[in-house]
């Protein structure tokens, strides 16, 4: 069947294309999508080389919502007209027969997938929103760091960078009770952190962090999430920690090796948390279920709504840096062809 699909070509430039889908496997589903939300950081290190991604041309995004439309004949726990949260579509192809690289996919206007996959689909709750559970993975990285790390109640954590996943921690932590020092450049996400949960922020762009985080807690914080996935940030954000504390790798550093002063956290003897992916089903149910009941407020993160035609353009937005208030994404696949 035919879709419409955001696409990245070699020169990183963004347009809308009609793809080809393969036709439904017994084992599959197929979702008629309404929602997609964008992950800047990870979707745009793919999108740059940062990470390994499969030749051009991409097709991006790995969260979303929609409605079952069709359902293979192996399939007996989805029906037609289940509201459904999914992780990416199965493959594509442009109209001339070119392979797309699905990484991983959402960004389509139809999904076809095995949903019952680590990376599959499952069922949204009554009272969840469509528009804000699109961006689950977000916050589903978040706790799975919160998770492994265990911050407990009455410790300071400091989450150094809140861009989506830095306010999914900040969230979590909150939650348990900790006291949540932020730390960004951005004066906006401060702010999105704030109502969060962060009870101090730090603006780092006019602002010593070290000095500043002393006179917080003096000798560090129990548990530091580094979430900017720069790898110059890393030996200020382990500098942060306590003796015996806590550092958690909670943003992606890219396919190249990285570089750290082994001093640092020797001599803290620190104990380090490297979480990958969104914790699978455990992560994201949490996270829905919270959304549903409203105890997450992700809607809050959610600085950009859009309809599915003008995508191009604010992923041409995001990719140069034009627009620094660009937070959260959600592209609305609903609206009719204008």
């Amino acid at each position: 069947m035919d879709a419409q699909a955001l696409i990245c070509d070699q020169m990183q430039q963004f347009t809308m294309e009609t793809v080809q889908l393969k036709d439904l496997r017994s084992d599959q589903i197929g979702i008629r999508t309404h929602y997609t939300g964008v992950s800047i950081g990870t979707e745009f290190a793919l999108i740059r080389g940062k990470i390994s991604s499969g030749p051009y041309p991409l097709c991006t995004g790995y969260m979303g919502s929609g409605i079952v439309e069709s359902v293979g004949s192996e399939i007996d726990n989805f029906n037609v007209g289940d509201r459904v949260y999914f992780r990416g579509n199965a493959d594509m192809r442009m109209m001339d027969g070119a392979d797309v690289s699905c990484v991983s996919g959402a960004h389509c206007s139809y999904i076809v997938l095995n949903p019952n996959t680590t990376h599959g689909a499952a069922h949204l709750p009554a009272g969840a929103s469509m528009e804000t559970t699109s961006m689950f993975v977000m916050p589903a990285v978040a706790l799975y760091g919160v998770d492994m790390a265990n911050p407990r109640m009455g410790q300071t954590v400091i989450v150094h960078g809140t861009g989506l996943i830095g306010l999914g921690v900040v969230a979590a932590c909150a939650n348990r009770g900790c006291t949540v020092v932020a730390v960004d450049l951005s004066p906006k996400r401060l702010e999105i952190a704030q109502q969060m949960g962060a009870d101090y922020l730090i603006y780092a762009e006019d602002q010593d962090v070290e000095t500043e985080v002393m006179k917080i807690v003096s000798g560090g914080a129990d548990c530091v999430f580094e979430c900017t996935g720069l790898p110059e940030y890393i030996d200020l954000a382990i500098r942060l920690c306590r003796q015996f504390g806590s550092f958690v790798w909670q943003g992606h550093y890219g396919s190249k090796p990285i570089a750290m002063d082994f001093s640092s956290p020797h001599g803290r003897r620190l104990q380090m948390f490297f979480p990958c992916d969104d914790g699978w089903q455990p992560c994201r149910r949490a996270v829905i279920k919270n959304i549903a009941m409203r105890t997450l407020q992700w809607e809050r993160c959610i600085s950009h709504r859009i309809a599915w035609q003008d995508s191009p353009a604010i992923f041409d937005q995001i990719n140069h840096g034009h627009n620094p208030d660009i937070i959260g994404v959600v592209i609305d696949w609903t609206k009719p062809v204008r």
